[in-house]
Formats: C-alpha cells, structure tokens, sequence
C-alpha cells in the first residue's frame, strides 16, 4: 500500500508541474483530464502526508523518550501519535479505492411505469416526485427532460436531468426494479396490489468522454402533448433523435425551442450509448465480479416500498426504514449512506 501512495504522491508532483505548463494550458482537453486527475488524487495525498508527519512526530518523541527532561512531553506526543496512525492508515485503504469516474457528474434518470396499470403510473409519480425532493434537499438543480403524464397525475414514463457536483455519486444505486404494495383508491374491497416501476441513472456525458459520428443521427420533430401552454399543439418544437447503429432513441418535448430540445435529446442520447459500452466493457472483463450492492441493473428487484406496513426495504443491502412519510419526503440519505458503506466495504476486501 505505501508504495502505491508513494507513486500517487510522485504522480500528483508531476501534475502541478503539467497543470501550470502554457502548452498543456493551451490544449484545453488535455488540461481538463489533468485537473480532474489531479482533483482525484489529492485528498490521498493530504491524508498521506499527515500520515507521514503524524509517523515522523512519533519516531522523534521514541528517541526523546531517553531525556529525562523531554521524557513527559514525548510520552504524550507518543502515544497521540501512536493512537492516530491506525485510523489515518485505514482512512488511506478507503481512499485508495478506486473511485468511480462518474461520481461527480450529472444525472439522467429515467422512470418508467411497470407492472400494474394506472397504479404503477401513480408510483412512478410518487418516485419522481421523491427524487426531486431529495435533490432539493441536497440543492441539485432538477430538469423535466421527457415525459408522458397519464390522466390521474401519474406517469406512463418522465425522463429528468438532476445537475450539481456529486449528483451521480448520490442517486447511482437507484438503478433497478423498485416494488410498491399498497391499496389502489379504486381497489373497494381493500385488497393490497403489488406494482412496479423501473428506475434508470444515467452519468451525464461530455462529448470528449463519447464520440458519436452526426452521419449515425437520424432526427425526427414532432408536435409536443400534454400540458406545457398552447404552443404545445401549435409547433413542431419536440425532437427525437434515432441512433442508426444501435436503434436507441432519445427524445425531448419539454422546451419551447426544437434547438433546447435537441441538445436535451443529445445529452440523453450520449448517457445512454455510454451505458451500453460500459457495460460491453464490464462483461468482457471476467475476473469482475459485481458486488452485493449491485451494479444497477434495470432488471434487478431492488426495493420494496410496503405502505400498509409503513416500511421501506432495500433487498440489496436488507435494511428495512420505517419513516415511510420522510422517506418519501425526499429524506434518502440514511438509505443511501448505507448503500455506499456497503459498496465500499466490499470493494475495500477486493483490495485486501
């Protein structure tokens, strides 16, 4: 381990010389992998080198141990610094996890109505609606990308972008199938259904990060529907963008401008051809192994939201919270917190 710090600390010597040089200023991609590189690497290099000082203090009150005079001051200055060295090494493993490259991006999240009718449309609202009173809290920006609203305020599907630093690194376990059992207005006879939902989260990407050839991009406009003003029915300002090679699709309808709703669908268009070679890549590299948490597959079942009894279990992880109302208030984070503790535990024993 120390000397993978010691390279780290070389390497991140070597990235202020480069992030300082005019020419790599210049050549402003380069430059921006640099920073974020150097961005990454420093919080190992703080914690490293307060492990070091920390070390040195120690080793110059053992040799002070032997002065009669000193003998007080360098017991104490001993053993504060003996007592520190175990907690900043284990603070040095976690950060010398790898991190995910994406933490720091935006988000695309896409929700999508699954089993159960009109009753799994109204979940996928109440997911939504959760989602963007978490990013609220957490003072994320959040933008209606797409969405096809069903008559009782529910929604058929609603694609939205969550902007703010860390955004992906907060809501990247919510990939997957999330369950719902509760009784439906409608139900009379007070029998308990059992709807679906599937959630999405997208890394926003840059178009540095993907290239997609324009020639692979059929685009197509449409007359907007649903709420949004008369302008809706009046001009063909919605776009969908068709990517040839793949057949994926990305549209957008919310904006006012076909131009806005392009570069909306393109933002969309790129999350989603990133997540198809992501994951090409994790499938080729057999000796990765996923951990428990899960990687989020759409197909995985990884939430049950249980209104009757006023529970709410992650089968990932097997915590089951009972402030069903905060939680679906948009107060998420002792689920998520326990999310990435147990990512990155398991990924702290992959290391050892």
């Amino acid at each position: 381990m120390f000397q993978r710090l010691e390279d780290v600390e070389k390497r991140y010597e070597e990235l202020n010389s480069l992030i300082a040089d005019p020419d790599v200023i210049s050549r402003q991609n380069e430059w921006k992998k640099l920073m974020k590189e150097h961005s990454d690497i420093e919080d190992i290099v703080i914690k490293y080198r307060e492990y070091k000082t920390v070390e040195k203090n120690m080793m110059e009150a053992k040799e002070m141990l032997s002065d009669p005079e000193m003998k007080e001051l360098a017991e104490i200055e001993y053993e504060e610094s003996k007592e520190k060295l175990p907690k900043l090494e284990e603070e040095l493993k976690i950060l010398l996890i790898p991190k995910d490259p994406n933490d720091d991006n935006n988000v695309i999240c896409e929700i999508r109505a699954g089993a159960g009718g009109e009753e799994a449309a109204l979940f996928a609202g109440t997911l939504f609606r959760m989602y963007s009173m978490y990013a609220e809290r957490k003072h994320f920006k959040i933008e209606v990308i797409n969405e096809n609203a069903t008559e009782l305020g529910g929604y058929k599907e609603i694609s939205f972008m969550i902007t703010g630093k860390g955004a992906y690194s907060r809501f990247k376990f919510e990939s997957g199938v999330h369950r719902v059992q509760r009784v439906p207005d409608t139900e009379s006879s007070g029998r308990i259904h059992t709807s679906t939902a599937t959630v999405a989260v997208l890394p926003e990407i840059e178009e540095v990060e993907i290239d997609i050839n324009p020639a692979d991009i059929r685009m197509e406009v449409f007359r907007a529907s649903g709420a949004g003003g008369q302008h809706v029915n009046k001009t063909s300002s919605a776009v969908r963008l068709i990517h040839e090679p793949t057949g994926i699709v990305a549209e957008c309808q919310t904006e006012r401008s076909q131009v806005q709703n392009r570069e909306y669908a393109m933002r969309l268009l790129r999350s989603r051809l990133y997540e198809i070679e992501k994951q090409k890549q994790d499938n080729a590299v057999a000796s990765e192994r996923r951990s428990q948490v899960g990687s989020g597959d759409r197909s995985e079942k990884i939430r049950t939201y249980n209104y009757p009894q006023g529970r709410i279990t992650d089968h990932r992880i097997g915590l089951s919270i009972f402030q069903f109302e905060d939680f679906l208030n948009g107060n998420l984070d002792e689920m998520i917190d326990n999310l990435i503790a147990t990512d990155r535990a398991e990924k702290l024993r992959g290391n050892e």
